[in-house]
């Protein structure tokens, strides 16, 4: 059976210094592969030099950074794009639920040019969206044509918003949030999306689902998300594996640079 793919975690975070090595050892020997997704030039940095054969990488500036993108910052970024093993532009996007350092203007204008970046580089986009459906629907409208693919990272929208999505080509991931307990809209937007558009997450150390809420996610915890969108959608887990996996190897593997290999 297909092993389950954790399209976006953070396992190069300090949370996971002491152990990181075990964390993604014992995650990998339940997952076929997984996508190790930064936030600025640091952490991109990071997720580029822990790619592998079953580890990709995603490189990007997260809108709470949408200050620091500039001239050299987004050379870096096409620097970090080409290394082999990096699949994605991300995570990249629009934050206004909270935005102490950067404005909903510097975040637009980062958005904008981190697309354009991917377009350039024919490369898929790990989209980060809270409390700006508007605005992130105009933008990737604007770009959705000259990308390869993208993806709605840890969806946190209404079953319309997913709709909105889908219609530009969106793939749409859900991570442990789907899980709890009062979280029925989420599930009702999992409930629209096709299963060819699906993909599953942790977005770790984040967001550790139900049944280990509390805990320090990891990327193997991605099975009880899993688990939780397949009754969702009325699949086997073996069914939702199989199409979730094929899914990502759609957007990511086919889309990025493990393509030269």
């Amino acid at each position: 059976m297909t092993g389950l793919v954790d399209t976006h975690c953070h396992v190069q975070d300090t949370r996971f210094d002491d152990d990181r090595r075990d964390v993604v050892e014992r995650s990998l020997t339940i997952l076929d592969w997984l996508v190790v997704v930064g936030d600025d030039l640091a952490t991109s940095q990071q997720a580029a030099e822990m790619t592998g054969d079953r580890i990709v990488a995603a490189v990007g500036m997260h809108p709470y950074h949408a200050n620091h993108l500039n001239a050299e910052t987004v050379t870096e970024l096409r620097r970090l794009a080409a290394l082999e093993g990096v699949v994605a532009i991300g995570e990249i996007g629009l934050d206004y639920y909270r935005y102490a350092k950067t404005t909903p203007a510097e975040q637009r204008n980062a958005f904008e040019t981190q697309l354009e970046l991917a377009g350039e580089l024919g490369l898929p986009v790990v989209i980060h969206n809270r409390e700006a459906d508007k605005d992130a629907a105009a933008l990737l409208a604007n770009a959705a044509g000259q990308l390869p693919g993208f993806v709605m990272h840890c969806f946190g929208g209404d079953a319309a918003f997913a709709e909105t999505c889908l219609e530009m080509g969106a793939y749409i991931s859900f991570a442990g949030n789907v899980t709890f307990p009062k979280a029925d809209s989420l599930r009702e937007a999992a409930a629209v999306v096709p299963m060819n558009r699906l993909l599953v997450e942790t977005d770790s150390p984040y967001l550790a689902p139900q049944a280990v809420r509390g805990k320090r996610c990891e990327p193997r915890y991605v099975q009880y998300t899993a688990a939780c969108l397949a009754e969702v959608k009325g699949v086997t887990m073996e069914i939702f594996t199989e199409q979730t996996t094929a899914n990502a190897g759609r957007l990511f593997r086919e889309g990025g640079n493990l393509r030269r290999k």
